[in-house]
């Protein structure tokens, strides 16, 4: 089971994305349950780094 996000902008601000999914496992009572993963959509050799896309996912569990 996992959560998932699309990153659109540069990889600095993923930080930002990344807190909007733990916000969201809050409040369906979820917890992560191993490392994320970064599936990058965009070649950053190829274009600006404000429309780079990347999916973030995080394994979860539900809280006990």
């Amino acid at each position: 089971m996992s959560v998932q996000m699309m990153h659109v902008g540069p990889y600095s601000t993923e930080p930002e994305t990344i807190n909007q999914i733990h916000a969201f496992m809050e409040t369906k009572k979820l917890v992560q349950s191993g490392l994320h993963h970064e599936i990058y959509l965009s070649d950053p050799r190829k274009v600006d780094p404000t429309v780079l896309k990347t999916i973030l996912r995080l394994p979860v569990r539900e809280l006990k």
